[in-house]
């Protein structure tokens, strides 16, 4: 039953809003309002929705209204974070591809985390501050890219956004297509890998962590589908080779081109016996190159990404053509 109206500011929710919680609702339009301030407030009555009292973690729905006392946008901010260098703003600016009102899509470089750690400062997530908006706050992530690999990012602009982008990888209905340059030559040319695998290593360094062979059962194993095709080859030196994750496990596709004998060029976790070709970076070429996923307004997003330099290096010493697959997609739509 709502209780009586209160005098204060009205904020309507909206579909962009998603379906938060009070409290983060809050925290996104009052950025520097503590979680503390926000638990007494609702205590006292002060915050309501649709006219009644509410808890922290109640769950808004657009259309509902909540009501804060006049001020509360002034309220001094509990700790002075760290902000984001000019430098820092105009890079991660310089690396969007495709922008809208509710997504994002940046050409991710090598050698930068997509998110922080204990011993990781700078990194993208941190970066996405300089693209906030002022009613949603910074762009939420989807899904992550490894520190080395480069390519298609896709980034939320608001809840709602980020919400249905999320939902869209955790029901496989986004097709996401790599090239990888690889060393030898896969055979068959095109299949698909699949098998278990779980991970190694290091639990409390993620970049040391790899991942291993494992068998049906055993303990946090998990299974891997990895479609692949060479869309060309310098000899038996190296191949160009479009992958296509069925899955989404950490290392994957890194894991299965090291199973298959023919490690990624550049790979310094997943390694096999075969002599690196001379005159080429060695750095990973992995790149993510293409992405279709639904848009959450409707219909179908596709971005692709430019190689990085090291690859359109390898391309031009080894006579790979880009231009040669113009659609990233249609390698697998002829299977």
């Amino acid at each position: 039953m709502s209780g009586s109206p209160i005098k204060g500011v009205p904020l309507n929710v909206t579909p962009n809003d998603g379906e938060p919680r009070l409290d983060r609702y809050l925290r996104r339009k009052f950025p520097t309002l503590s979680q503390g301030r926000i638990e007494m407030l609702l205590r006292k009555g002060a915050i309501r929705v649709d006219g009644a009292k509410a808890k922290a973690n109640d769950r808004l729905d657009a259309g509902q209204q909540v009501v804060v006392p006049y001020g509360l946008d002034s309220e001094p901010p509990p700790t002075a974070g760290p902000k984001v260098s000019q430098e820092d703003a105009e890079y991660i600016k310089s690396l969007l591809i495709y922008e809208d009102q509710h997504v994002l899509v940046i050409n991710k470089p090598a050698g930068i985390a997509v998110q922080g750690g204990s011993k990781t400062i700078r990194h993208l997530d941190f970066m996405f501050q300089a693209l906030a908006d002022p009613e949603h706050g910074k762009p939420k992530l989807v899904h992550r890219l490894d520190r080395d690999t480069t390519g298609v990012l896709v980034v939320g602009r608001n809840p709602m956004a980020a919400a249905a982008l999320a939902k869209s990888f955790q029901t496989r209905k986004t097709k996401k297509i790599y090239w990888a340059v690889v060393l030898g030559v896969p055979n068959p040319k095109e299949g698909e890998i699949r098998g278990w695998m779980k991970k190694a290593g290091s639990n409390l360094n993620p970049d040391l962590e790899t991942m291993r062979r494992a068998r049906h059962g055993d303990k946090e194993a998990v299974f891997a589908i990895t479609d692949f095709a060479v869309i060309s080859n310098a000899a038996t030196r190296a191949s160009w080779v479009a992958l296509k994750p069925v899955t989404g496990r950490t290392h994957q596709l890194r894991f299965h081109m090291a199973e298959a004998g023919t490690s990624i060029v550049g790979d310094n976790k997943y390694v096999c016996d075969r002599e690196m070709p001379g005159g080429i970076e060695n750095v990973l070429h992995l790149h993510a190159r293409a992405i279709e996923i639904p848009h959450p307004l409707g219909g179908l997003l596709r971005v692709q990404a430019p190689l990085p330099p090291h690859m359109e290096a390898t391309f031009n010493a080894l006579g790979f053509d880009e231009r040669d697959e113009k659609d990233p997609f249609k390698v697998f739509e002829r299977r």
